[in-house]
């Protein structure tokens, strides 16, 4: 049986985390929203997991999204 990377305790660094499609969900017991997310790491991989946010993280989150669509849309009206 071939050991694994993972199993010898060889790990690749992770260099970012992207959003997965798919509905993130809030659990109103644990006050919690969570994000299904896909991590990549150096060495090619990607591994699914979650973000977990707190009602406060979702606020202060959903604000600055709204601030870089505005960006967004200003850089495409003036054509930069």
């Amino acid at each position: 049986m071939k050991e694994t990377r993972a199993a010898r305790g060889v790990w690749a660094s992770v260099t970012h985390a992207t959003p997965l499609k798919q509905d993130a969900t809030y659990d109103h017991r644990a006050q919690q929203a969570v994000l299904a997310i896909e991590v990549h790491h150096t060495d090619g991989r990607t591994v699914h997991s979650v973000l977990v946010l707190t009602p406060n993280q979702v606020e202060l989150y959903a604000i600055q999204l709204e601030q870089i669509i505005a960006k967004r849309e200003q850089a495409r009206q003036t054509g930069r």
